[in-house]
């Protein structure tokens, strides 16, 4: 199943990839969705090519049935990413991957950062997957729109963390 998201924050593009690889606003993401932070590593400087690994568990509360019967109360998540350096613009790109801990769902995802004036605009595309014979497909479907939501509520909570945190 697609996803794709878009949103315009008012702030460099820099400044937007300083707070989505800031340790406290990833926990501060994870612990608004009544999650945990589990770990959070950065490597190598954000003004330069690097990669991120996140290791969160969310609830399954707001998940479909058919998630839930897969994953129990509680689900563990890794998300890896892979940005690249900045272009002379500013612009740059993150290649997200999403693995659901005893989950047969995958999510693949590519965000853009494309600075627009003193504003920087968000575009997330991507897929969501899963490999369960016959069910696959509507796994994927009912786990796209949460996936989709979490996705966007970060860049969502991005813009309040600019706000309050400059």
């Amino acid at each position: 199943m697609a996803l794709a998201a878009s949103t315009t924050l008012s702030a460099t593009a820099q400044s937007v990839t300083d707070v989505f690889t800031n340790a406290d606003f990833v926990k501060h993401v994870s612990e608004t969705v009544g999650g945990e932070l589990k770990s959070f590593t950065i490597s190598g400087p954000t003004s330069a090519a690097f990669t991120t690994k996140t290791v969160r568990t969310l609830p399954t509360t707001r998940m479909p049935d058919i998630v839930k019967k897969f994953v129990g109360a509680t689900l563990t998540v890794t998300q890896e990413e892979s940005w690249s350096a900045p272009a002379s613009d500013g612009a740059r790109t993150n290649t997200i991957k999403l693995t659901v801990a005893g989950a047969p769902v995958d999510v693949t995802a590519l965000q853009k950062l494309t600075a627009s004036g003193t504003s920087t605009v968000v575009e997330l595309t991507g897929e969501v997957t899963s490999g369960v014979p016959f069910l696959g497909a509507k796994i994927a479907s009912a786990a796209e729109p949460v996936i989709g939501r979490a996705l966007n509520l970060q860049a969502n909570l991005a813009q309040e963390w600019l706000d309050t945190h400059a």
